[in-house]
């Protein structure tokens, strides 16, 4: 785990696996100066995947007893964190309790609080780029590899019964850990949802082609495993086939992206459309900065596309 020294201005941590090649290093600052958030700063704190439960008690006892660390944003580990550091938060959003998870954490009034801001972020990411009613109007499945906390958010936020028609026909969620499948299941037993969901277990690449043959056309796709940025590779084989008119979408905005290479690939034949992670990090990384800072950012409009051109100008996209 990184070092952590006490903070000597207002900083923001990004706990993460790889957090010096993210983006949001050069952005970040860029932000805080549009923002008007004062001498701000970011500071990354890497962990190994499935790390050891007392170095994230160790980091959340340090953001909680550190004046001038504000809080932070965790990725990769936010089951794992939560898991080994729930009974140290004052207060548990109820995402957070529903999914068992932590995505941001923030401090108010002395108190500590767990948030889990992955339902709101994805819900915004996939509304914008599938576009009204896109599950009512095509009839489509939604397959997620990976059941972490990205794929416990999202498929909330489109399997809820509050959404009418427009909900996947099917659900397909695949992870070669068992642990992770029983708890997602055990999650969405208590969503108010009439979605018919499969759990599979995916020892292998082949075991997610599988599934990807039997799949409705428009699909929606999803790399929710990490493969591409936090270890190499696809959860998909080299012979791997896209139905027709899928839509693949990659969690992940850096890396190699193997998967969307697979995509891409296939893309004129199978008239497919490809997504990368650029705007789920711009909407999970400005709900965070919001709530860390106590400060508005709308999620769309004039002020979010400013947002977005000033993270794209700083990472040099």
């Amino acid at each position: 785990m990184t070092v952590l020294q006490p903070a000597t201005r207002p900083t923001l941590y990004f706990i993460g696996v790889t957090t010096a090649k993210s983006s949001i290093m050069k952005v970040f600052p860029a932000w805080a100066d549009y923002l008007g958030l004062t001498d701000a700063a970011i500071q990354g704190i890497d962990f190994a995947l499935h790390d050891d439960p007392a170095a994230y008690r160790a980091a959340v006892e340090f953001i909680r007893d550190d004046p001038l660390s504000r809080g932070a944003l965790v990725t990769t580990h936010k089951i794992d964190l939560f898991n080994a550091c729930k009974d140290m938060f004052d207060e548990i959003d109820p995402h957070a309790q529903l999914m068992d998870e932590t995505s941001c954490i923030s401090k108010r009034e002395g108190r500590l609080i767990c948030h889990a801001k992955d339902p709101i972020s994805s819900g915004l990411a996939i509304d914008g780029f599938l576009g009204p009613d896109y599950f009512a109007r095509t009839g489509a499945d939604l397959f997620s590899m990976g059941a972490g906390g990205s794929t416990i958010a999202f498929t909330w936020h489109l399997m809820r019964r509050s959404r009418g028609d427009n909900v996947p026909s099917r659900i397909v969620i695949a992870d070669r850990d068992p642990h992770r499948l029983d708890d997602i299941r055990r999650i969405h037993a208590e969503i108010d949802s009439a979605v018919p969901v499969e759990y599979v277990l995916s020892v292998r690449l082949e075991d997610n082609d599988a599934v990807l043959c039997g799949l409705k056309p428009g699909s929606l796709v999803v790399n929710a495993t990490g493969l591409g940025k936090d270890a190499p590779g696809s959860p998909l084989s080299p012979a791997a086939v896209f139905p027709e008119g899928a839509i693949a979408w990659d969690l992940n905005y850096r890396g190699d992206l193997v998967f969307l290479d697979q995509a891409r690939a296939q893309q004129q034949a199978k008239k497919l459309g490809i997504e990368g992670g650029w705007t789920y990090f711009l909407h999970g990384w400005t709900q965070v900065i919001a709530e860390v800072f106590d400060i508005d950012i709308p999620a769309s409009g004039p002020v979010f596309e400013r947002i977005s051109d000033i993270a794209r100008q700083a990472a040099g996209r």
